[in-house]
């Protein structure tokens, strides 16, 4: 039932992500804005839900549903961001700048590889 879950939260939380990039298409921005809106849009929620949740009794459901499913679905920076998080209040500062250093140095360079492997 979990994936259930997680794929109508996904699908909702990309149709959000969708509509924040049409709505912002007409103004033809250099910079990403629609990305980085959604980006922070979503950090800003998964903060308030993991705060909801570690103050209320929350069902399964509503975890995959929401912060799995709706989060990740809108953009999956802001579960990078709350791993990151938790890294750092767990004083391992080490993993925490390895992994904001890894992820970025490596997805662009992913983003090049898939460019080369395609062409």
């Amino acid at each position: 039932m979990a994936f259930i879950y997680v794929f109508l939260g996904g699908g909702l939380g990309s149709v959000v992500r969708y509509i924040i990039s049409k709505s912002l298409k007409p103004y033809q921005f250099t910079f990403p804005w629609a990305t980085f809106l959604a980006n922070i849009f979503a950090c800003i929620l998964l903060g308030m839900l993991i705060a909801y949740v570690n103050k209320n009794n929350v069902s399964e459901a509503f975890k995959y549903t929401f912060i799995v499913g709706f989060c990740g679905g809108f953009s999956t920076f802001s579960t990078f961001s709350n791993d990151t998080f938790e890294l750092f209040e767990q004083g391992n500062l080490f993993l925490a700048f390895l992994n904001i250093i890894m992820s970025i140095v490596l997805c662009l360079f992913c983003i090049y590889l898939g460019m080369k492997l395609i062409k």
